[in-house]
């Protein structure tokens, strides 16, 4: 088995089914390992079939809500840029939210996403972010749970969009991509690659 996705200490120990069970997720590949497989063995299952984008969904899903969004702020950056006093508000509020989780930023992440652009595709981080502790928002809304996998599925689709935005190199920066938050997961900040624009911050 490849070492690439071992030593993944910020996954679930949890079988991968269950992991993606409780999300609500699904994956289209059809998986020829036991339900009872862990994350690393159902990686590399889904590497050696090419099946990508499912890969991508799957790590969207296993990395915790914190890194997830910190994850998703990254490939906001890759075609957004470095931080600049330009920077659309729901990824700055989510990366503030990032590297400082506390109500008061969250509430920012909320408000961000009132305000937002239609077509600003960087409210996927701040989605992401709003629901990451699996409950509806900041204060009274804490109360309640949020939906079922949408702080994952912000995550992936933001992963998406900057795919799609660097299209001209889709193959390798998927890599990238599927990189960044292996490393994340190990407990590092997600610097996989020289030419990464993003933050000079790291989680």
């Amino acid at each position: 088995m490849s070492d690439r996705y071992k030593d993944l200490v910020k996954f679930s120990n949890e079988p991968f089914a269950k992991v993606l069970a409780h999300a609500n997720i699904r994956i289209k590949t059809r998986l020829d390992s036991p339900a009872s497989s862990s994350a690393e063995v159902v990686l590399t299952e889904l590497e050696e079939k090419g099946a990508w984008v499912d890969l991508m969904l799957s790590l969207a899903t296993l990395l915790p809500g914190r890194e997830r969004v910190w994850w998703a702020c990254l490939a906001a950056r890759d075609y957004v840029g470095p931080k600049s006093k330009d920077d659309p508000p729901p990824l700055a509020a989510a990366e503030t939210w990032v590297f400082e989780p506390t109500d008061e930023n969250l509430n920012q992440v909320s408000s961000a996403l009132d305000h937002a652009y239609v077509d600003d595709d960087t409210s996927h981080c701040a989605v992401s972010a709003l629901y990451a502790s699996g409950k509806l928002g900041p204060g009274d809304l804490a109360e309640y749970p949020a939906p079922a996998g949408a702080s994952e599925a912000a995550a992936f689709a933001m992963n998406m969009v900057a795919l799609s935005e660097l299209s001209d190199k889709f193959e390798s920066h998927m890599q990238v991509l599927i990189d960044r938050a292996l490393d994340i997961a190990r407990g590092g900040n997600g610097r996989v690659a020289a030419e990464d624009p993003a933050t000079e911050e790291s989680a």
